[in-house]
């Protein structure tokens, strides 16, 4: 049973020096490990696309990072740093668009120094942004309101720093605000990257193009969650974060054909395999009147009666009720065991021990998970977000 795996069997040690604190200089340099039919090979990233069959299909996640860090300062000089998680009441796309108020759930740096006063920051343009804690339970929810005319959007812009992962452990640079965005980001929502697709640049691009490699987009906004650690003894005890997704409509029709025609699906990134996963779920969902969000243990309860293609046409059907897009939160939880629906290979950076993510490479790749991550320790990769890349193809 999967909720009976123990995360004690999902570890390794991970030696500081081999996180990567900086980026490259050059995206598409890092080097790219490739695992398939049990064999490794070591490579470069900027090479991808001989790696890829021709006329395969590739799904990226176009979401874009917000600079959802922000350092308010009392006047007894304390600072107070606030990070924005998720909206508290609307979807991210809502929330990066409101026009003089937002409220989200956050973490609160120094907080035992907030004593429930409104906080200030003065902004260019006249702007004053204020900071009000409405709720310290569960979730601490800060209230937001500005003057004048900008979206929520633009105020982080002009008040937010890049926030780089907790184990960076270093204020961001002016090059971060480049490099911890993908160059196809569009859609503002994340407050974290999704770091397998850091590696892309035009070049790459152009020449999965030139081999007739289909490349499709999935939006979904990815949370602080994917950094948290299993921290229960089995993952049955652990409480899956959930995140937004957006699809449209011709992505859906992209992904039909590719099914269709029976050519490989890769993912790029663990957030695009969660989107692309999710699905499957969404649909058995719509078709059996169950809602559209995907529960964590939704792979492992729901009945499989339905095959692609119908949850494919019955999603595209429930995407024209909501301008052609399908809007649903995922919670879904991939670990070994997972019957996996679309998806033939991923690209992925190296993950955390103790990790979902660790998980999700063992639900792929099995305990050859462990000869991976041996193999990268011993050559000199970069691990985490700024690290280098692997593609793994499922078993």
């Amino acid at each position: 049973m999967v909720k009976d795996l123990k995360i004690e069997d999902f570890t390794y040690h991970l030696p500081e020096e081999k996180i990567a604190l900086y980026p490259l200089d050059k995206r598409d340099e890092s080097k790219l490990l490739q695992f398939e039919n049990g064999e490794i090979t070591s490579n470069h990233f900027k090479d991808l696309a001989e790696f890829l069959p021709s006329k395969s299909g590739l799904f990226m996640n176009n979401s874009k990072v917000i600079y959802a860090r922000l350092n308010f300062f009392k006047e007894t000089g304390a600072r107070i740093e606030v990070f924005c998680l998720e909206p508290s009441n609307t979807d991210p796309s809502t929330a990066m668009a409101a026009l003089s108020n937002s409220s989200w759930n956050c973490l609160i740096g120094n907080k035992k120094k907030w004593k429930g006063e409104v906080l200030e920051m003065q902004l260019e343009g006249d702007i004053t942004l204020h900071a009000e804690l409405v709720e310290s339970r569960d979730n601490n929810v800060v209230a937001f309101s500005w003057n004048g005319q900008s979206t929520f959007a633009d105020i982080l812009q002009l008040a937010g720093k890049v926030p780089l992962p907790p184990y960076m452990n270093r204020e961001a640079e002016a090059e971060d605000y480049d490099r911890y965005q993908t160059v196809y980001s569009k859609i503002e929502g994340s407050v974290a990257a999704p770091t397998a697709g850091l590696h892309f640049t035009e070049n790459v691009l152009s020449s999965l193009k030139q081999k007739n490699i289909s490349v499709d987009e999935f939006t979904l906004h990815v949370g602080a969650g994917t950094f948290r650690p299993v921290k229960s003894d089995t993952i049955g005890e652990h409480d899956m974060h959930r995140e937004y997704a957006e699809v449209s409509k011709e992505s859906l029709e992209c992904l039909l054909n590719l099914v269709n025609e029976n050519r490989p699906i890769i993912c790029v990134g663990t957030t695009t395999l969660r989107t692309l996963e999710s699905l499957y779920w969404a649909g058995v969902r719509v078709l059996t009147d169950k809602g559209i969000d995907v529960e964590q243990w939704d792979p492992y309860e729901l009945k499989k009666t339905f095959n692609r293609q119908e949850i494919l046409e019955a999603l595209m059907h429930k995407s024209t009720e909501t301008n052609n897009r399908l809007y649903f939160k995922t919670g879904i939880l991939i670990a070994p065991g997972y019957p996996f629906q679309f998806m033939n290979g991923l690209i992925t950076n190296f993950h955390q021990p103790n990790s979902t993510l660790l998980l999700l490479v063992a639900a792929i790749i099995g305990n050859d998970w462990k000869k991976v991550y041996d193999f990268a320790l011993k050559n000199d990769y970069r691990f985490l977000s700024y690290g280098d890349s692997s593609l793994l193809w499922l078993k």
